[in-house]
């Protein structure tokens, strides 16, 4: 399908495109630009086929070809690839001219070259690009811009963000520094584009769409520039030609400043759904922004993270050296505790950590092989270059943070995307949670059972952070942001009894690890049955009907959290 809606093309449509001009701002080797000129004189020559067959007549020469590689315009910053780039769409006009002789039957002239090609050397994200095409002939604007973190961004890189991501005063906003540098050229696009009929279009990593990037990324360009996207595919992964393999989870994105009167596409998997609005988290949902907020949004328990050894590892036993240290000094066994961090906790590794909160210095001399680890973690402290961990050293026989309360839900942070459910699960004081896993103190059965449901995944799905594709559970975007529903106590005690359900499922196979029991192959039927059970009670507290799809489910909780704020 092409933008004109058409599948044959007539020389009067071919010959409108002429007059477009298309710019890649970051051009690279002049992938994108090669292979849109290779579509559109396809799309010519497929139009010339058409008029040969009514007419055998046709005028002959190079006035019919109307598609040339001076429309084609590119910003590139290294200087070879901008010679691989002009290279490239020369390559492909002499390859489209021979298959356009075949069609009319005669030589064409085309050496010797012309200088047609406009790449042009520069930092896209200094350059005025109305400086490099003319603005009022452009159509298109696309690319794939950079794939770089904003933890992996060098200082000049940062100083790009910093000028380009700026207010109406020319201050950086606050969040400048701390997104992805392939944002620099959706703020510069927006802005080129604002008020004209201009439309765009990049290949970008995922992490611009998900978790607390998105509010970052995009509002300024919703409030200062109007931007709407138009189209959109969501994730996918997209295999590198290396020889490594290397592979990044992107996402493609088309936005313009004014309405063209289209309908809106959303895409997943190759399949095109309709939509009436694209969310910037890629949604069919209203256009919120999921920011940060440090408390929950609702009556809810506050999630907290767990504790940061910040020892070196002195503080911490493997499953053998905690055989060998409790038989060597067993006076020591009362202070020893199950250590979990996400990874243990999902997969049901054991390991264990020194608890020497409260414990009276007299007894702590008494065990020499607990006085070896706590002076070796007063060591790692000290050669420490931050300042803060350094400080730690003047206790060294405790953690960074000494949370322990009696009972909490555990959710862990990271976890695969491959699970319908994030595994969450109860856990009392004798064990120690690491800052890999987060807890909800004072919760009961009931919000373990909203937690654990389709409902709140489906949140999850919409707004959390993604490591590659992994779930990035955050309680200050996730958690604090998710919209609970007004229950009854009847509604309320249907859904502690669901949660039960799923905990006395889980209960039958002591010897499975989550991972065992949420895995999608394996996962026993009855704890299948006991979360779909718990499903139906949580859909019923928010009054949604049990055959919504998870898009619209997400749609309605965009809705509530949107009032929730408003209110």
């Amino acid at each position: 399908d092409s933008p004109w809606g058409v599948h044959r093309l007539t020389v009067q449509t071919i010959d409108c495109i002429k007059f477009m001009l298309l710019l890649d701002p970051a051009a690279g080797s002049g992938n994108f630009l090669t292979e849109t000129y290779l579509s559109l004189r396809r799309l010519e020559n497929e139009a010339l086929r058409e008029q040969l067959k009514d007419n055998d007549e046709i005028l002959l020469g190079e006035l019919f070809i109307h598609v040339s590689i001076k429309q084609f315009y590119g910003i590139e910053v290294n200087d070879f690839a901008v010679t691989v780039a002009k290279t490239a769409l020369w390559i492909a006009e002499s390859q489209m001219m021979q298959e356009t002789e075949e069609i009319v039957n005669m030589n064409l002239k085309f050496l010797p070259l012309k200088n047609y090609a406009n790449i042009v050397k520069g930092n896209a994200l200094a350059l005025d690009w109305g400086e490099v095409v003319p603005k009022d002939k452009l159509a298109y604007i696309m690319g794939n811009p950079p794939f770089v973190g904003y933890l992996l961004q060098s200082k000049a890189q940062k100083e790009d963000m910093l000028r380009v991501y700026v207010d109406e005063n020319g201050k950086p906003y606050k969040k400048a520094g701390k997104i992805d540098y392939v944002a620099g050229w959706y703020f510069k696009a927006a802005q080129f584009i604002y008020g004209t009929t201009i439309r765009a279009a990049f290949v970008s990593t995922n992490s611009i769409t998900q978790g607390e990037q998105v509010a970052d990324v995009w509002k300024p360009l919703y409030d200062r520039f109007g931007v709407h996207i138009d189209f959109a595919h969501r994730t996918f992964r997209w295999d590198s030609e290396s020889t490594d393999k290397a592979a990044v989870h992107v996402v493609i994105v088309g936005f313009s400043t004014t309405e063209n009167g289209k309908e809106k596409r959303l895409y997943s998997g190759g399949q095109a759904q309709p939509t009436k609005n694209i969310s910037p988290y890629l949604v069919d949902a209203p256009t919120v922004f999921v920011e940060t907020r440090n408390f929950p949004l609702c009556d809810v328990p506050k999630m907290s993270t767990g504790n940061r050894p910040a020892d070196g590892g002195a503080l911490l036993l493997n499953e053998n050296e905690y055989a060998v240290f409790v038989k060597e000094e067993p006076q020591a066994g009362p202070y020893i505790k199950r250590f979990m961090g996400a990874k243990e906790f999902i997969n049901g590794d054991k390991r264990y950590c020194l608890w020497l909160v409260g414990v009276p210095p007299d007894e702590l001399k008494t065990m020499p092989r607990v006085m070896e680890r706590v002076k070796l973690c007063k060591e790692n402290r000290l050669a420490a270059p931050d300042k803060g961990r350094q400080k730690l050293a003047e206790t060294p026989t405790i953690f960074r943070e000494t949370k322990n309360p009696r009972q909490f839900i555990a959710v862990p942070e990271v976890s695969s995307e491959n699970r319908r459910y994030i595994p969450m699960d109860f856990l009392n004081d004798n064990t120690i949670i690491s800052n890999k896993l987060q807890m909800i103190e004072n919760a009961t059965f009931y919000h373990f059972g909203v937690l654990e449901s389709n409902v709140h995944m489906a949140w999850v799905r919409a707004v959390c952070g993604r490591l590659e594709m992994r779930y990035d559970y955050s309680q200050k975007i996730v958690y604090n942001n998710f919209p609970w529903p007004s229950s009854a106590d009847a509604q309320k005690q249907s859904i502690e009894q669901t949660a039960q359900g799923i905990l006395d499922v889980r209960a039958k196979f002591p010897d499975a690890s989550l991972a065992d029991l949420y895995d999608e192959t394996l996962m026993p039927p009855e704890l299948r049955k006991a979360h779909q059970a718990n499903d139906r009670a949580v859909m019923a507290a928010y009054n949604f009907d049990l055959k919504l799809s998870e898009a619209d489910c997400v749609a309605r909780l965009m809705k509530m959290y949107q009032e929730l704020t408003r209110n």
